[in-house]
This record gives structure tokens, sequence and C-alpha cells, in this order.
């Protein structure tokens, strides 16, 4: 059978959907949390030592990405499409015949404490990456920050291990539409199709190792740590009367504008950079694949629309398409 990222490059053309493994006996230092490939990895806690109680453990902070990766290279995109088509089937298909006949599930208490989850989750991953982020726009040009190669920038250690469970935990971010299904919610066309493209972008954005990719989890981390949190307050019925949720919306605007403008200038740099960057096993100019980036443009300048089309819909027209019954939560 035809590989998945073969047939995605006879499509949309290109060799750049999967990524080479490299010989980990060809490292002049075995990966570590100082060391990646054989390159020199410094984390922010070796900057400031101060901050080296602040992680968990020893673990995070020497932490290889590598073998999980390749394992997410060598699946060749089998596990995200896979999902995918599974998620597709129960929202459109499985779901409403199953809930055909059937009361809508009250799930108060699963909700909430699903939300809660994502929160705590999304709080650690943005307190690994929004830190060495903001070290990074103020230590580095913008064009090292979108143009060096992860594998240096945020690949391992702490940061890394950030990244690769945001890049991960999109699968089981699914299970939010499940709970709109069993509540017998509509589930719109932003819904759905934001949980699909970011799956399937994220997977992709990993696997051919992304160098603006931090900026996009930061962000995200950042956004879905106060986003489901609110949802959680929504759940327990403990939202304060005073919050406005335009604030919610605001946030994901601005990520969507933000994260068009990393991809149009990772375009720019692709074919105007000024660096080359030599590595232990590579030289290479921006260190970002041209189908990736164009996907992301494309994906990035549809949410800006739709998020912007939903909040004037919602807040300034008074229509609420996830409305149901009273029903008020917003997308993921």
């Amino acid at each position: 059978m035809q590989a998945i990222s073969d047939v995605f490059a006879s499509v949309f053309g290109g060799g750049d959907w999967a990524a080479p493994i490299f010989d980990a006996a060809k490292y002049r230092y075995p990966n570590s949390g100082s060391y990646a490939r054989g390159d020199p990895y410094p984390q922010l806690f070796h900057h400031y030592p101060q901050l080296k109680s602040f992680y968990f453990s020893e673990w995070e902070r020497e932490y290889d990405p590598e073998p999980v990766l390749n394992i997410m290279k060598n699946n060749n995109y089998m596990l995200p499409v896979i999902s995918v088509i599974l998620y597709a089937l129960f929202i459109f298909v499985v779901g409403p015949w199953y809930m055909k006949d059937k009361k809508p599930f009250v799930l108060k208490y699963e909700l909430a404490a699903w939300n809660l989850f994502l929160s705590s989750f999304s709080f650690y991953g943005a307190s690994r990456t929004v830190p060495w982020m903001i070290y990074r726009i103020m230590n580095e040009s913008f064009e090292d920050t979108v143009c060096k190669s992860a594998h240096v920038a945020f690949g391992g250690g702490t940061a890394g291990l950030a990244v690769q469970l945001f890049i991960l935990s999109k699968i089981p971010e699914l299970v939010d539409t499940v709970f709109l299904v069993l509540k017998k919610k509509p589930v719109i066309f932003l819904h759905w199709y934001h949980h699909i493209t970011v799956l399937l972008y994220c997977w992709n954005s990993y696997v051919t190792e992304s160098a603006a990719g931090l900026y996009f989890v930061a962000m995200n981390y950042s956004v879905h740590a106060v986003m489901y949190f609110y949802f959680f307050l929504m759940a327990i019925r403990a939202v304060p009367k005073w919050f406005p949720p335009i604030i919610l919306t605001v946030f994901q605007i601005s990520q969507m504008i933000v994260g068009t403008s990393v991809v149009c200038a990772c375009i720019y740099y692709h074919y105007y950079g000024t660096k080359t960057y030599t590595y232990t096993l590579t030289t290479t100019g921006c260190s970002n694949t041209m189908t990736n980036l164009y996907c992301g443009g494309v994906m990035y300048a549809s949410y800006l629309y739709l998020f912007v089309e939903f909040a004037f819909k919602r807040f300034f027209f008074g229509i609420n398409d996830y409305e149901k019954k009273g029903d008020k939560k917003k997308t993921a």
C-alpha cells in the first residue's frame, strides 16, 4: 500500500511530508538536556540556574524527544489520519445515529473534570514554552526565532517535552466534540474544521521539524489554559458575572493574527533569508518546509476569518451557533 505521505506528495506535490531520521551513532555527543544531535542546546535554567528547581525532575530537564519523534515519523501519518476519519464518522454518522432516540446526556461533572484537566495541562505547557519563547525573542533575532532548527531551538529538555505533549494532545482533544454529540448540541463547521486541521497541521509541523513551531505551541497553550478553565467554570456554573466572554474570542483572534504573520515571515525568510545555519550533521537555511508553510498560511487565514465571523455573530448580533436550548459553550 502506498504510504500516506507519498499520497500527499503525489496530490499536493513536493517531497517534504516526511522528515529524515538521523543516526544517533553519528552524534558527537549523546542527546541530553545540554546537547541535541551533537549540537549545544542551552535551556532556560542554564541561563538562570535559580530556575532549575522550577522543573519537576531531572528526567524532564534531560528529556530526549527523538525516540518518540522517530516513531511519529515512521508512523507515516497513519495515526492522525485514522483519528480524523474515526472522528468524522462519529460526529456525522455514528454519534447522531446512537443519540437519535435518546435524551441528551447531562455529563456536568464529567465535562467539568475534562475541562479542568485540559486547563491544568495547558498551564503546565505554557509554563514550559512561554518563558523560553520570551527569552528567545529578547536574545535572538526574529529571523533566528522562526528559522533556527527545532532540534537546537526548542526540541529537547523541558520545552521539548512540552512541545511533544502538545502535538500528541491534539488527538485526545477530539473528545471535546464527543461531549457535544452526547449532549445533542450542534457541532458547527468552525468546531470540527478547527479540530481536524489543527491535528493534521501540528503532526506535519512536528515530523518536518518546523523551526517556527514554538510560537504556535506557546500561544495555543496560553489561550487554552484560560479558555478551558472558563469552560470548567461554565460547567459548574461558577463564572463570575463580571467576566466578559468576548475576551476569550479576542485571545483566539489575536492568536490567528500572530500565527498568520509568523507564517508569512517564514515564507519571506525562506526566499530572502540572510542566514545559513551550520549544525553538526547539516547546513541549512530557514528550517521550514514550504508545504507546511503554505498549508499553515491557508489554515490560519481561514481561522482568522471564521473566528472574526463567530465574534460578530455572537457578540454584535446575538447569534450563538452553539446555542441550543440555552447552551453557550464556544469552540476550542
